[in-house]
């Protein structure tokens, strides 16, 4: 039995790392928020585990509170993914063809993303607003829905603009 070959040349990475995309707003904003959601999570769903372990009881609230601040993480964590191209994309589209149709692409997709989040943050700040006139109440600890419901438009409002401000940066062609 021979050997397999080994190639002549590295096989070279599929993903190439990027530059930090310029942005008025630092990026370090959302991933700084995203880290302290990610820590205070962790924090709850720890100390439930123990909790849960040591009496055999379960904090009812940390649920609550935990898939709040899931939504609120995927929601920051959505803003930046966007900016730094790391959104589901169809790469057929988005990575082959020469520089100026990858572009094009670019901002079709980013100003069809930039219309669902616009879409969103109203219909969210609708059901906000229903929340905080009808007084709904959260089954788990009895505070208004609407605390946890505000998150959604003005998060969807930071998409919308984080997607508008890459549509001008590939307008200009600062972005590739």
């Amino acid at each position: 039995m021979t050997a397999p070959e080994t190639p002549a040349e590295p096989i070279e990475p599929i993903l190439e790392p990027q530059p930090e995309p310029e942005a008025r707003v630092p990026l370090k904003v959302e991933d700084i928020f995203a880290v302290g959601i990610l820590a205070l999570l962790a924090l709850l769903t720890f100390g439930n585990v123990l909790v849960r372990y040591l009496t055999d009881q379960s904090f009812a609230w940390t649920e609550e509170i935990s898939i709040f601040l899931l939504v609120v993480l995927t929601l920051v964590a959505g803003s930046t993914a966007f900016i730094r191209h790391h959104h589901i994309r169809i790469e057929l589209f988005a990575d082959r063809g020469p520089p100026e149709r990858r572009r094009r692409w670019a901002i079709v997709a980013h100003a069809f993303t930039a219309f669902f989040f616009a879409l969103l943050t109203v219909l969210a700040a609708r059901l906000a607003l229903d929340e905080f006139q009808y007084e709904d109440t959260s089954p788990a600890i009895g505070v208004p829905t609407w605390w946890y419901t505000i998150w959604l438009p003005l998060l969807s409002a930071l998409i919308t603009l984080r997607t508008l401000g890459a549509i001008v940066r590939l307008v200009r062609g600062d972005d590739q």
